[in-house]
C-alpha cells in the first residue's frame, strides 16, 4: 500500500513538473514558433521573422507568400534614412519613372498596435490605406532604415506625437472648434509659427484634462533608437508586424540608390522570390 502511494505521489509531483515546464515554455512560444522568411532582391538577401502578435496582418503576408504574391514586384518607394517600401500589386509589370503605389488589393486589414514592437531599424510594417482609421494596405509594406536619434530628437518626437494626440482629442469637442480649425488653417499655409504655438497651447489645454492619456516612448524602445536608429515617429500609426533578422546591410544598399522626385528608384530594385524557411 505504501508503495503504491508513494508511487502515485512521484507520479503527481512528475505531472505537476512537465506541465509548469510547459506552461513556462508557452510564454517563448510567440519567438520559438515565429514563421521566417527569405527575400531576395538583385540587391541582396533579407531574413525576415514574422509577429505572432499581429495574427492578421502576419496571416495576410504568409498567404501572399504562398501564392509568390510578392515575386518580381519592386521596392517602388525608398527613401534615404527612413524607409524602403514595396509591394505594389501593379508594380511588376511597371514602366520606367511610372508612378507606382497608388493602387493596391480591395480589401484592408484593421490596425494591430502593440506598445511593444515598434519601428526599429529592420522593422517590417503595413502601408496605411489612407483611412482616417488606421487601416493597412492588403499587400504594400515597408522595412524601416530609420536613423541614429539622440535624446533630444526623441523628446521632440514624443512632444509632437501628444500634440497630434491631443488633436485628435479635442476633434468631435465643439467648443475647441475654433482652435482646431486655426490648427488645420495654418498647417494648409505651411506658417509653422503659429501652427506650433497652437499645438502647444492645445497640449496645454489637454494636460489638464484628467481624461488625456499621454504618450511616452518606451525605455527599452530609446536605447534601441539611440543605438542602431529606426523612425521612433511612426509608432502606434502603423502597425509592426515582423522584422529583419539579417541583412540590415542589404537595406542600407537599397535606401542609398539614386531616386527621382516620387521617391522611385531611377534603377528598379526588384524583389526576385520571397520564400518560407523550413
Amino acid at each position: 500500500m505504501k508503495s503504491i502511494i508513494k508511487h502515485t505521489f512521484l507520479s503527481l509531483i512528475a505531472v505537476l513538473f512537465f506541465s509548469c515546464n510547459q506552461k513556462w515554455g508557452s510564454s517563448d512560444l510567440k519567438q520559438e514558433y515565429r514563421k521566417k522568411i527569405v527575400m531576395k532582391t538583385n540587391y541582396g538577401t533579407l531574413i525576415l521573422e514574422l509577429y505572432n502578435e499581429t495574427p492578421l496582418h502576419r496571416d495576410n503576408f504568409i498567404k501572399h507568400v504562398n501564392n509568390n504574391s510578392y515575386d518580381s514586384l519592386l521596392f517602388h518607394r525608398v527613401v534615404n534614412k527612413f524607409i524602403i517600401q514595396g509591394g505594389a500589386p501593379e508594380s511588376r509589370e511597371a514602366k520606367p519613372n511610372e508612378l507606382l503605389g497608388a493602387r493596391d488589393l480591395p480589401y484592408v486589414i484593421e490596425p494591430e498596435f502593440n506598445a511593444d514592437l515598434f519601428h526599429k531599424k529592420g522593422a517590417l510594417a503595413a502601408a496605411e490605406s489612407g483611412g482616417l482609421d488606421k487601416t493597412s494596405h492588403g499587400m504594400q509594406f515597408y522595412i524601416v532604415q530609420g536613423k541614429i536619434n539622440s535624446v533630444s530628437r526623441l523628446d521632440r518626437i514624443q512632444k509632437y506625437k501628444n500634440e497630434d494626440i491631443a488633436k485628435a482629442f479635442f476633434t468631435n469637442d465643439t467648443t475647441k472648434r475654433v482652435l482646431i480649425d486655426s490648427i488645420n488653417y495654418y498647417e494648409s499655409e505651411e506658417n509653422s509659427d503659429r501652427y506650433n504655438k497652437l499645438m502647444d497651447s492645445i497640449l496645454n489645454i489637454a494636460m489638464g484634462n484628467k481624461d488625456f492619456k499621454t504618450y511616452s516612448i518606451p525605455k527599452a524602445h530609446k536605447e534601441v533608437y539611440k543605438s542602431i536608429g529606426g523612425a521612433p515617429f511612426l509608432d502606434q500609426s502603423y502597425t509592426v508586424f515582423g522584422e529583419v533578422i539579417e541583412g540590415l546591410n542589404v537595406i542600407d544598399s537599397i535606401a542609398s540608390v539614386a531616386t527621382n522626385s516620387d521617391d522611385r528608384p531611377l534603377k528598379d530594385v526588384r524583389i526576385l522570390s520571397v520564400k518560407f524557411i523550413k
